[in-house]
């Protein structure tokens, strides 16, 4: 896939939707080619994540991620969308339960995802 970092992605959860751009690494590719995904969010803190049909492994993971940050966490296989503190924070910056793929983000709007409740339904598409 060439020029990963100008593949764009829609999420929706709820009422909220905004787009997202992946990076270039291993992990968005793996995500990109399992697209569409649906989901059931489910939140902690500032974070909704949802378990999707890929499985790799900790790829350059970090636990500290950037408000906006896609990330995928290996032990639960799950879809990750950071917005601000969790229950793991020592600040404003998110973090995760443990580290996690970062392979895209969104750049504007991410906060948004805060009107999310756990239970609703996620869906993640592709934008051609």
């Amino acid at each position: 896939m060439a020029e990963l970092a100008s593949y764009r992605i829609r999420i929706t959860a709820g009422g909220v939707s905004q787009v997202a751009t992946l990076a270039a690494n291993r992990t968005a590719r793996a995500i990109w080619n399992a697209l569409p995904l649906d989901g059931t969010a489910s939140r902690w803190g500032d974070e909704i994540y949802f378990s999707v049909p890929v499985d790799l492994d900790e790829d350059a993971a970090q636990e500290v991620v950037t408000v906006g940050d896609l990330g995928y966490w290996p032990p639960g296989s799950a879809f990750c969308i950071f917005w601000g503190p969790t229950p793991a924070s020592q600040g404003p910056q998110p973090r995760a339960a443990s580290p996690v793929n970062v392979f895209g983000h969104i750049a504007e709007g991410a906060t948004a995802f805060a009107a999310v409740k756990a239970g609703q339904r996620v869906r993640v598409e592709r934008i051609e």
